[in-house]
């Protein structure tokens, strides 16, 4: 049982400890869909991001927009921590309700879970002490499972199997991230 706290505890005191910045993405914000996040040092060039990112919205041009992904990553800093450009790795999670491409004008959307690996390329300023901005995108390999829906809630995909995959190459994170340093 101690086996399975340590990591935890460890992980929590590296955050109370180290230098830590909470995050807002602007970019999305603009468009409805908030970005959220803090990153933290966890060696002497890299450090560790966890943000998330939700839309609720019931509709976008008659389409269910509801995305929910949560993203941990690793980043390696080539000039110093929180400051010149970087590259990270990540594997995120999330869930959706939306129209895939490809579905236009049918009124069909899709509902279910996926799981991305992909990579960030990014490049961080700081301002001042405590105010920084980073800039940032990424991008990955999706994997999906999900079950499709006429604009009226009944299955249209029923004579398929009881859930869909697919599997596609996409650009899934990006923005301006506005930076605090609490530590």
């Amino acid at each position: 049982m101690k086996k399975y706290l340590a990591l935890p505890i460890l992980f929590f005191s590296s955050f109370l400890y180290s230098q830590t910045t909470l995050k807002f993405n602007g970019a999305s914000a603009l468009v409805g869909v908030p970005n959220i996040g803090f990153e933290t040092s966890i060696g002497e060039k890299t450090t560790f991001q966890l943000d998330a990112l939700a839309s609720f919205w019931e509709s976008v041009n008659d389409k269910p927009y509801k995305v929910f992904i949560i993203t941990p990553e690793v980043r390696y800093h080539f000039k110093e921590k929180f400051n010149g450009f970087y590259l990270g790795a990540n594997v995120s999670g999330g869930t959706f309700k939306l129209q895939k491409y490809g579905y236009e004008g049918t009124g069909r959307y899709q509902k279910g879970y996926n799981v991305i690996f992909g990579l960030t390329a990014g490049y961080q300023w700081k301002l001042n002490d405590k105010w920084g901005v980073d800039i940032f995108i990424g991008g990955g390999h999706q994997e999906a499972i999900y079950k499709g829906y006429e604009a009226n809630g009944d299955r249209y995909d029923t004579w398929i199997h009881e859930w869909n995959k697919s599997g596609e190459m996409v650009l899934y994170r990006g923005g301006v991230m506005i930076t605090y340093k609490i530590k």
